[in-house]
């Protein structure tokens, strides 16, 4: 009696190359799109997306490394060549990026002022206003002085 073929070792590999082969070209179109190259799918670069993949990893998180280095790139924080290919496929560097593009950093804790700050005092007292008041009269007479000779 022979087994169904879902249970036969040779018809299952197939079945996962096909789907492998599917995967790879669907990661490597959205690469291309994401990072608005053309580039041609050969080995080296099939090879690559295999090992990708292999690794565990997905095309969220593909995405989410492209983002995080097109705003690195954009804050001139990372080099163009982080998104050839060859570069971010680096197994070790993608997980690096991964995990350094999900860091939430806090801003710095706000530190009290040692010193208080004085509080203005908004209101003069009588003698303060006259005092100011003078000097605005007579600044103003200086002035209509100065105006009529010229």
């Amino acid at each position: 009696m022979t087994e169904p073929d879902h249970h036969r070792p040779e018809v299952r590999s197939v079945q996962h190359t096909k789907g492998c082969s599917q995967s790879v070209r669907e990661l490597h179109e959205l690469y291309c799109h994401w990072t608005a190259q053309n580039l041609t799918l050969r080995f080296d670069r099939e090879r690559l997306w295999y090992e990708f993949l292999g690794a565990g990893f997905s095309a969220a998180d593909l995405k989410r490394v492209l983002t995080y280095l097109q705003k690195e790139l954009r804050a001139q924080r990372r080099n163009i060549g982080a998104l050839k290919l060859s570069n971010l496929l680096q197994l070790g560097r993608f997980e690096e990026d991964l995990n350094i593009s999900r860091v939430r950093l806090k801003p710095p804790a706000l530190r009290p002022d040692p010193i208080p700050k004085p509080i203005a005092d908004t209101q003069m007292d009588d003698e303060q206003r006259s005092r100011v008041l003078e000097q605005l009269r007579i600044f103003r007479q200086h002035l209509g002085r100065n105006g009529s000779t010229s």
